[in-house]
Order: C-alpha cells, then structure tokens, then sequence
C-alpha cells in the first residue's frame, strides 16, 4: 500500500480513497481539499466536479478538470495554513513537458447539509 498522495503518510485506501469514493464524508474543508488534491493525482474528475458547490460547479468542465489532471504528475502537496472555510496550500507537480511547477491557491469551502464543497480560490 502506497502513502497517500496528500502526504499524511497513511495508505491511500485508508485515507483520501475513503472520500473519492462515497464511504466517508469529508470532516473538514482540510480533509476535502486534500482529498481532492488527491483525485487529481488519481485522476478523478468525477469527484473533483461532485465536490465543487454548485454555484461555481459550471465553471469546471469534467473534460478540462481530467486533461489537466492527466496531464501532470503530481508530487506533493504543502498546506500552509487553514482555517474552519478556508485551506492555502502549494501543489507541486511536473507539467506534462517535465517541468516543476507550483499552484498555489487560497481556497474557499462552504458545509451544506453536511458535505464541505470547494466554491472558489485566489491564485
């Protein structure tokens, strides 16, 4: 079993894959985020568009959230600081002509009815 790919240094299945895949509910705006850092090194579209609130949900197109998630090969994810809404963090990866490179993102959650969604960040 390989460490996750957030880097909490627990296998995958018992951590983020929990989320991805329905089983448990995101606690956090954190645990959302690094679950979907997570889908975008496994490659799940499908997730990042169902995790995103539906307020902005229109603005990511399954297509281009899976290129670019394909297209890169993500290394590491550093969180920088989070509070109860919001997580900045740096997301380092190769792009697909083998170059470092790093987003950095203040990202916005919002709980609804008990799910965390991802609205929106500042680059």
């Amino acid at each position: 079993m390989a460490n996750c790919y957030c880097g909490s240094n627990t296998p995958f299945e018992d951590c983020c894959q929990v989320y991805i895949k329905g089983i448990q509910k995101a606690p956090t705006a954190e645990t959302l985020m690094r679950s979907r850092y997570s889908a975008y090194a496994f490659g799940d579209a499908d997730y990042l568009v169902a995790t995103t609130h539906s307020s902005t949900r229109k603005l990511h197109k399954k297509e281009d959230i899976l290129e670019w998630s394909k297209s890169n090969h993500w290394i590491q994810l550093e969180v920088l600081a989070s509070t109860e809404n919001t997580v900045k963090f740096k997301a380092h990866y190769l792009d697909f002509q083998g170059k470092a490179q790093v987003h950095e993102e203040h990202s916005t959650f919002i709980l609804e009815n008990g799910n965390w969604f991802y609205v929106d960040g500042e680059y």
